[in-house]
């Protein structure tokens, strides 16, 4: 198939080191495997292209000035005229894949007049994480893009079923919503092998959000550190929360037992998983958690036992005590318990471990999420050949 990806939302390169850059780059990645001509349009590339998607035909849409938040909004809601044309001018295509961002429905649009499927990625409910983190102006325009682009799309792929019920709420049609969960490619990890070393490490890796909880894990590691000081932590990633957490680690006096590496690229992640003992996912108590955390299937792919908050998706990747340990969000407690738990028990790391790697192996792995969204892809050509 000739597959149109289209990523119109400028906060993601592509071929940066983001999650979400992570993820369209591994479906993308994932298509060309099943041999399919996959041509990206999108307004930001980030960094160069990894080898194994040069085959990739790029159409780079125009950037958006950084000007006021206002006048953004109204040329990302312009896009759709570029994206249009650079489809037509592409054109034929198979089947059109977007990933869902604030102002752009021209890809699905396309779609539906072409009579070919179009596939609809929502990884969050944009409109309320634009309000509540960032900023958003034309807040009723936003609510009439999401409509008119989830009403077009053939079949809406939602990373949650939190994501999929705020999805509902616009669609005329919600049987056509599918939750497939975020994936992983397991091959990038090497399974942990436990060894006595003489620090006992607790990683998370992460973007930093406000909502990942490093507040909560910085207060229980401070307080597990006073009890076993051969424990070290190491923070991967950077982001909003990076100074904060500098200056209270620097008030904590803690800065000789706790890394923060900044930002690495994607092929570092392996490597640095291999250093730590448990794997983190700490987050605080969320009225809506509509994640399907990238960080957990990593940690599980390599192998980690992972300490992770009892909340929306997670509680169905992991059952407690058999591939993970779960702890109720915010409780620092728990937190502590499950680190003494693990520290004490190498036996108990390797179970957990193991059997964490073993449910990416069957469940998680993005060449089966793949798999799924070729059969929706062909369910959508069944449903335009029933109609003609």
């Amino acid at each position: 198939m000739r597959i149109a990806y289209v990523c119109a939302d400028v906060g993601i390169p592509v071929f940066g080191q983001k999650g979400c850059s992570t993820h369209v780059q591994e479906i993308i990645r994932g298509l060309l495997k099943k041999d399919h001509q996959v041509h990206l349009f999108t307004p930001r590339l980030g960094n160069d292209r990894p080898d194994d998607l040069q085959a990739v035909k790029l159409h780079q849409l125009s950037p958006i000035p950084k000007v006021d938040q206002g006048l953004r909004e109204k040329i990302a809601l312009s896009m759709n005229s570029e994206i249009n044309t650079a489809l037509d001018y592409a054109e034929p295509f198979d089947m059109v894949y977007e990933r869902y961002s604030l102002w752009s429905y021209a890809g699905m649009e396309y779609a539906r007049i072409k009579g070919i499927p179009g596939i609809l990625e929502v990884n969050a409910p944009l409109i309320l994480e634009q309000q509540k983190h960032r900023s958003l102006v034309s807040s009723k325009e936003a609510e009439t893009v999401a409509i008119k682009v989830f009403n077009a799309a053939t079949t809406i792929i939602a990373v949650s079923d939190e994501v999929k019920n705020y999805v509902s709420q616009y669609v005329n049609n919600p049987d056509k919503i599918k939750v497939i969960p975020n994936g992983v490619n397991p091959d990038r990890f090497y399974p942990k092998k436990i060894t006595s070393n003489a620090y006992f490490t607790i990683g998370f890796v992460g973007s930093l959000k406000p909502w990942h909880g490093l507040p909560i894990l910085l207060e229980a590691f401070e307080k597990f550190h006073h009890h076993y000081p051969q424990s070290r932590l190491l923070i991967i990633g950077k982001g909003p929360e990076s100074d904060r957490l500098k200056i209270e680690i620097n008030q904590k006096n803690l800065n000789s037992v706790i890394q923060l590496t900044g930002a690495v690229p994607p092929s570092a992640i392996p490597f640095l998983l291999e250093q730590i003992d448990v794997a983190v996912a700490p987050y605080p108590p969320l009225d809506q958690f509509y994640f399907s955390p990238l960080k957990v299937y990593e940690y599980m792919a390599a192998g980690l036992p992972v300490v992770a908050s009892d909340i929306g998706q997670i509680s169905n990747i992991i059952q407690h005590e058999n591939n993970g340990l779960l702890c109720p969000p915010g409780d620092n407690n728990a937190l502590i318990k499950a680190f003494v738990s693990l520290m004490r028990s190498p036996q108990l790391r390797h179970q957990l471990g193991t059997s964490a790697r073993q449910t990416i192996l069957a469940h998680y792995t993005w060449d089966q999420v793949i798999e799924k969204i070729l059969r929706l892809a062909k369910e959508g050509e069944k449903t335009y050949l029933n109609v003609a």
